[in-house]
């Protein structure tokens, strides 16, 4: 019984780590990247609709972006998406795509951007820790029942420990990737 729920711990923890690495892949460097696209809606017909869905998102040069939408009348749509969004970026439309231009970060930005970066890597330690005092309490459950001898729960949660230090060893293994590549000018 023990296994099973240090199984579906690991899991969890795993699942965390992933959404993290997507988190972090959402957050913009000095190049162009079609993934900080995947949080923007657009209103299309009534419904919020993400851009990845609207249109196809390319990157012919490191510092441009093209979307072509699939339906032409949604371009003013995604236009006025991206400038209502947080991303800074000014497109230009020519009727047919919109094509976006990332200009290259400043040192002030690069160091917001780390900043942002550090606190996504702490809430993803932080639902780390969670899961593993979730599981704790389940073990802890066990015991109470009679379930589990106590020589059992001892070793399930040395091993729940040494799970959540090596997923906490990828954060931050995933977060120094990520400030590299931030700070890379």
């Amino acid at each position: 019984m023990p296994e099973a729920i240090i199984a579906t711990a690991e899991e969890r923890m795993t699942k965390a780590v992933n959404a993290l690495s997507h988190e972090f892949s959402t957050v913009r460097t000095g190049r162009a990247s079609g993934a900080i696209f995947d949080k923007l809606h657009v209103d299309y017909y009534g419904a919020s609709t993400p851009i990845l869905q609207l249109a196809a998102v390319s990157s012919p040069e490191p510092q441009l972006v093209v979307i072509s939408p699939y339906d032409k009348t949604v371009l003013k749509a995604i236009e006025k998406s991206i400038l209502a969004s947080d991303l800074g970026l000014n497109p230009s439309n020519d009727g047919v795509v919109i094509r976006l231009t990332f200009p290259q970060l400043t040192a002030e930005r690069r160091k917001d951007l780390v900043r942002v970066v550090k606190g996504m890597a702490e809430d993803g330690r932080v639902a780390i820790r969670n899961l593993r005092r979730s599981a704790r309490h389940e073990l802890d459950e066990l015991e109470k029942g009679g379930d589990s001898s106590e020589d059992e729960i001892t070793r399930a949660e040395k091993e729940l420990d040494k799970l959540t230090h090596a997923h906490e060893a990828d954060i931050d293994k995933a977060l120094e990737h990520k400030e590299q590549e931030l700070l890379e000018v």
